[in-house]
């Protein structure tokens, strides 16, 4: 009955994944992430206004024309705009059905564009994902580094950029030890891995995500590989996702959980 039910978990889980990942303003619709360092002349492309960084937010000038909206309300004149922290449904900035979304990495401005009528997401099909195996739910050890460590990591778009690390996960599959670096939430202490496997580029996309959720206070966690994710960059090339960094690629095959994108997608990324 534990494996039923544990089926079940994984499933209701897949589930609210499709519906996260295909919602109007989800990582499908994203089109587009603009740094300002690439657009001195404060013009972002298909992007109305005129967008300059300065040391305390972007500063945004429109004119009635522009059809820009913050905040529910037609603007017009200048503003100066910090980063947003929520959602990109919630994103202060709109024009018609898209959200502009102003974004801080490192200390570079830039604005992501979501729109519900991205090709991305319309003609998505769906996620290929391998069925619950009880085999990949694996008990693990979370050990915290005394104070967090910043490498440089890689990033899908040819950037190298600092990944803070937190500690290390611990966990045994088929007879060996394996350990992932890991990142810790400030907020509710949950965990983040960047991860590869020896099915990367392979059956399953590059590499992925998994967030195990916080340790118990003897640091005890369940390593839940059924649920590894596909990370952003994998729905649209737009985001800018952190490669695994060294020591986290798995020497076995993690054949389970998301796996690639279905259909045409799949090809483009």
């Amino acid at each position: 009955m534990s494996d039923d039910r544990e089926t079940n978990a994984w499933r209701e889980w897949h589930e609210h994944r499709l519906a996260t990942v295909s919602a109007p303003y989800g990582p499908l619709a994203l089109t587009g992430t603009h740094w300002l360092s690439d657009h001195p002349e404060g013009r972002l492309p298909a992007v109305p206004g005129h967008w300059r960084a300065t040391p305390d937010g972007i500063v945004l000038v429109a004119g009635a024309g522009d059809g820009i909206e913050i905040d529910a309300k037609p603007f017009e004149g200048e503003t100066v705009l910090t980063a947003d922290e929520g959602s990109p449904a919630h994103s202060r900035v709109a024009v018609g059905e898209r959200r502009l979304v102003v974004l801080l990495r490192e200390g570079e401005w830039a604005v992501r564009d979501f729109d519900p009528a991205s090709p991305a997401r319309t003609s998505f099909e769906g996620i290929e994902a391998t069925p619950y195996d009880p085999a990949f739910a694996l008990p693990g050890t979370f050990r915290p580094y005394d104070e967090e460590r910043s490498v440089q990591v890689e990033n899908v778009d040819g950037r190298a950029r600092g990944l803070g690390l937190g500690g290390e996960l611990s966990f045994s599959f088929d007879g060996a030890v394996h350990t992932l670096q890991v990142a810790v939430d400030e907020g509710d202490g949950s965990l983040w891995a960047v991860l590869g496997d020896a099915t990367g580029g392979r059956s399953s996309y590059r590499f992925r995500f998994l967030r195990p959720g916080a340790p118990a206070a003897d640091g005890t966690i369940l390593v839940d590989l059924n649920r590894a994710l596909l990370p952003p960059c994998a729905f649209a090339g737009h985001f800018i996702c952190p490669f695994p960094p060294p020591g986290n690629t798995l020497p076995f095959a993690v054949e389970a959980g998301e796996r690639r994108l279905k259909g045409a997608l799949a090809a483009a990324h």
